[in-house]
């Protein structure tokens, strides 16, 4: 069954509006006709079971027949900290970190970062774009909610962030032996996690000691050395298998 996702403002008592670019996915791509049940989420964590009432210019209208109980949400919440990776990674990790479960991603700003962020405008283009993939991926994986892609930080304020708003982070690196994520993991009880990927040249000595100041755990995620683009889906997929979300 098709799922889409609208602001909770166009959820009324008996009905529900669709507007934007999904009014053509469901005329002209998907050409579902009136009648057909959907699924529509209000991007707060709430399902309705619908059918197209009306298909207008640039309106989908849908009758609510009942309301769905949640359940594809992880019961841990997790936020990416991915570095900034060029341009066609960057958006893979976003599509299959959505599918695996993450909650947040933020792109963040490393020191062997080989990209660099212009002018305003064109970042906010870059998140727009992103955005979409999120929701995309949210739309196929079935979610509950769209996870955001925020704005870009700078690895310090990421580091604040963490510390600030989660339970507790850990930071896959190269030159950490000894402490494995499944130690790591079989010890954590937290309901919110962090995880701080490195760019293609991964973090510098001095970040990952930065790092640990707050409070962040250096962890290896085995002894084959990962792509950026990897490590972080490898430790999304196993937080989800050891918190049994998968």
């Amino acid at each position: 069954m098709a799922k889409f996702f609208v602001n909770s403002e166009d959820v009324f008592e008996n009905e529900i509006h669709i507007k934007g670019t999904d009014v053509n996915h469901i005329k002209n791509v998907l050409r579902l006709p009136v009648g057909k049940e959907i699924l529509i989420n209000n991007r707060q964590g709430k399902d309705y079971k619908c059918i197209i009432k009306l298909i207008d210019t640039d309106l989908v209208t849908a009758d609510i027949i009942g309301e769905l109980e949640e359940t594809t949400e992880p019961a841990v919440q997790t936020v990416l900290f991915q570095s900034l990776i060029k341009g066609e990674k960057m958006e893979f990790v976003i599509q299959k970190a959505i599918e695996i479960g993450v909650t947040v991603i933020i792109p963040i700003i490393t020191e062997r970062c080989i990209v660099k962020l212009e002018s305003d405008k064109k970042t906010k283009s870059k998140c727009e774009r992103w955005q979409k993939i999120a929701e995309s991926a949210a739309k196929q994986s079935k979610r509950g909610i769209v996870p955001e892609v925020l704005w870009p930080m700078t690895f310090k304020e990421a580091l604040t962030y963490a510390k600030q708003q989660l339970e507790v982070s850990c930071i896959p690196f190269e030159n950490e032996h000894a402490y494995h994520i499944k130690t790591y993991l079989k010890n954590c009880k937290a309901k919110s996690i962090g995880i701080f990927i490195g760019p293609e040249g991964g973090f510098t000595d001095e970040e990952v000691l930065l790092a640990s100041t707050f409070q962040i755990s250096p962890i290896t995620l085995g002894k084959r050395i990962l792509r950026s683009e990897t490590a972080g889906l490898v430790t999304l997929a196993n937080i989800m298998y050891e918190m049994g979300e998968i």
